[in-house]
């Protein structure tokens, strides 16, 4: 019977990291990674950097949500983002989300 508290304490764990797991797979889905890295800078700015720059800005979410779905140029430099139609709201925002969590 002690193995039954280690295995609860192993769930729990999968739990906790399930969320930010999917987040990361959802941003390899939709090609995010392809131009972003969670610590370092690609051909755009590193996720890391923008969680920074964006923290405590209580717009963030849907600022920066509008911005996948239709692209930007300007705020990281004169490489433009390309607009990501592919890309739902409601997974825009599941990926700032977890994009602005990221410390």
């Amino acid at each position: 019977m002690k193995l039954f508290p280690a295995l609860a304490l192993v769930a729990a764990a999968a739990t906790v990291s399930a969320p930010a797991m999917a987040d990361e797979a959802l941003a390899k889905a939709k090609n995010c990674l392809a131009c972003h890295a969670v610590d370092k800078k690609l051909v755009g700015p590193a996720y890391k950097d923008i969680a920074a720059k964006y923290a405590g800005q209580k717009d963030a979410v849907d600022k920066l949500s509008a911005k996948v779905i239709k692209g930007g140029v300007g705020a990281w430099g004169q490489i433009p983002m390309p607009a990501n139609a592919q890309v739902s709201e409601a997974e825009s925002k599941k990926l700032v989300t977890w994009i602005l969590g990221l410390k």
